[in-house]
């Protein structure tokens, strides 16, 4: 008795007296032996319950969400009110040709010559940028099917059992031949596709992409699910020219924040090869940061493509939910899960952004997006915007983080990007963000739990990893009522947050809590449960899933061992382009000091 809490109106709430709570995660650390006799046990029809409602009951859900009076009606999926138009951008059309798209975006960036930057012997490191590799193969400094000599013979070399590598599952050297060669002859034509033409690009393994099975990380997903054609996203690149080197590595189903996968070996960290890339796209932000590839697609639906970028030191882009289909990957219908590129700069994920975004009929019907933009980088007026640009920040929920190099750091950018651009830093006040987080794991629990059951009911969780048959012990306890209070609290969520971005342009804060951790040597042949770490990497992307808002990740820096450490910025509903713009800068001021990774490879010239 006596348990029962009943929440005010979210219009209601006193913003004055709400206090920020440190988020923490109650539950053992495991690998090894014991986290397989916990699995075990989880799974006993007795005892499983037993545990999972005490690991649970000790982290506040079901006070969270059955204890819990909710005044507001469920929002099933991301419902925004009509926005305003952004200022200095350019609108594209997602019904056009996405050539003419990546067209437009490349006319957005500013001047540069990369004739210049070829010929120069600066030793400070830096990324090649698409622009490079389209002046190489223009210029007949090289060919793509150079490059892909090159890049065949690295993933070659470096086997299964060699750190950074496997950062593909599936990998056809004679399909990367052939793309190769038709893009070497449309450039000896003069008859490029696009910028993105002879360009190579990963695809995470839950993205459908011929000829290559989609396996989710598993080891048996391709035997039930056959792929007949690309999804949506990868026609889209496909049509500009692109090559795809074969899928990347990627956490089991995206059921976890690491990257660890025993099925395949786990992916390094290019900048610590004892270290985790962050997940679940741990494979796209590794290859990216190796040098390997100039972009990668990754899906996120719980920070999966923020998360490794900030963590491998790369851009990773998180696009508005709904703004581009998602027909053709495994997370075709959830409400927090969506489709987006990670690069080694912000331009490049521009330009990817630009081909591939474009909403589907059905999302066109029920959420009404606004015309996909870009900002005008190339123009004068950048600045005028960014001068006039409010950012929000929430500097106790900013803090809470495992190292305070971390949050330095970005309160470093932020710093220099006010002294830079005039613009304002306003203090916020989020309130609920542990009932936040307790949605979203819900929400993304249910809909991976909807996806799987039938393969399940089939005796295939028999094959899956421990880790991710614990999340599914979790996900199986909850109940329908649970779900439907979790979208309660999303409603109250975006009520706040919509509140916030009255008085902001974009929300800023850490991409993660932490930098890199260390791999459990114990966890590489069975994995690990290791919720408080996850908590760290999942402490400030949450409510761009929940939420749907755009966010991106940019690199800001590295801490005393070298780790990188990216930056949020989180953006209003279909705000892609002031993210985009906000990022731009914010990499402009911070990524002169790029460190080269322990694992890199020069593709492009190759010394």
């Amino acid at each position: 008795m006596g348990k029962k809490r009943v929440l005010v109106p979210a219009k209601d709430v006193d913003l004055s007296l709400v206090q920020y709570v440190p988020e923490t995660v109650q539950a053992p650390h495991l690998t090894g032996f014991g986290f397989r006799l916990l699995v075990r046990l989880i799974e006993a029809p007795l005892i499983g319950p037993i545990l999972m409602n005490y690991l649970k009951k000790e982290n506040k859900i079901d006070e969270l969400l059955r204890n819990t009076v909710i005044p507001e009606e469920p929002m099933f999926k991301p419902e925004y009110p009509p926005q305003e138009k952004e200022h200095g951008v350019v609108e594209l059309d997602e019904d056009g040709r996405p050539e003419d798209r990546v067209e437009s975006a490349l006319n957005c960036l500013p001047h540069y010559d990369p004739a210049e930057l070829w010929e120069s012997s600066s030793a400070s490191f830096r990324y090649w940028k698409i622009r490079d590799y389209a002046y190489a193969y223009r210029s007949r400094k090289v060919t793509p099917s150079m490059v892909a000599e090159r890049m065949i013979s690295i993933i070659e070399e470096n086997g299964i059992d060699k750190p950074p590598t496997p950062l593909l599952i599936t990998f056809d050297a004679a399909e990367v031949r052939k793309q190769a060669a038709e893009s070497t002859l449309r450039f000896e034509a003069g008859n490029p596709l696009s910028i993105l033409d002879g360009i190579f690009i990963a695809i995470k393994d839950d993205i459908d992409c011929l000829p290559h099975s989609s396996k989710g990380g598993s080891t048996w997903l391709h035997e039930v699910r056959a792929v007949k054609k690309d999804a949506v996203s990868v026609s889209r690149l496909r049509s500009c020219g692109v090559i795809f080197i074969g899928k990347a590595n990627m956490h089991e189903f995206g059921m976890g924040t690491t990257g660890n996968n025993p099925n395949y070996g786990t992916a390094r960290n290019p900048h610590a090869p004892d270290r985790y890339t962050g997940g679940s796209s741990s494979g796209p932000a590794a290859i990216v940061a190796s040098g390997l590839c100039s972009a990668a697609l990754g899906t996120d639906g719980g920070g999966s493509v923020r998360i490794p970028s900030s963590l491998c030191g790369v851009v990773g882009l998180k696009i508005n939910y709904g703004r581009s289909s998602m027909e053709g990957s495994l997370c075709d219908s959830g409400t927090v899960e969506v489709i987006g590129p990670i690069a080694s700069s912000v331009e490049d994920a521009m330009l990817v952004y630009a081909a591939m975004l474009g909403s589907s009929s059905a999302t066109r019907i029920s959420m009404k997006p606004s015309t996909p933009c870009l900002p005008t980088l190339s123009f004068d007026d950048d600045t005028n915007a960014l001068g006039s640009l409010r950012i929000g920040k929430y500097t106790p929920w900013f803090n809470n983080v495992h190292s305070t190099e971390v949050s330095d750091k970005c309160e470093d950018a932020l710093n220099l990007l006010s002294k830079a651009h005039g613009c304002e830093v306003i203090e916020v006040v989020i309130p609920e963000i542990m009932e936040m987080r307790t949605a979203h794991v819900v929400s993304i629990g249910s809909e991976c739990l909807c996806s799987l059951n039938p393969d399940c009911e089939e005796g295939k969780d028999a094959k899956l990893t421990y880790d991710t048959r614990t999340s599914l012990a979790l996900f199986r306890s909850f109940t329908a009522a649970d779900y439907v209070a979790a979208q309660c609290i999303r409603r109250r969520n975006m009520h706040y947050f919509m509140e916030i971005f009255k008085k902001v342009d974009v929300i800023v804060t850490p991409t993660t809590g932490m930098t890199a951790p260390i791999i459990p040597p114990s966890a590489l042949k069975s994995g690990e449960t290791d919720m408080q770490t996850t908590g760290y990497l999942m402490r400030f992307v949450v409510p761009a899933n929940l939420l749907g808002f755009p966010a991106i990740s940019v690199p800001v820096g590295y801490d005393k061992k070298g780790l990188p450490i990216g930056l949020q910025i989180i953006g209003r509903p279909w705000a892609e382009a002031t993210v985009l713009r906000v990022a731009f800068a914010v990499e402009k001021l911070c990524g002169e000091s790029k460190k080269r990774p322990v694992s890199f490879y020069d593709v492009l010239r190759a010394n």
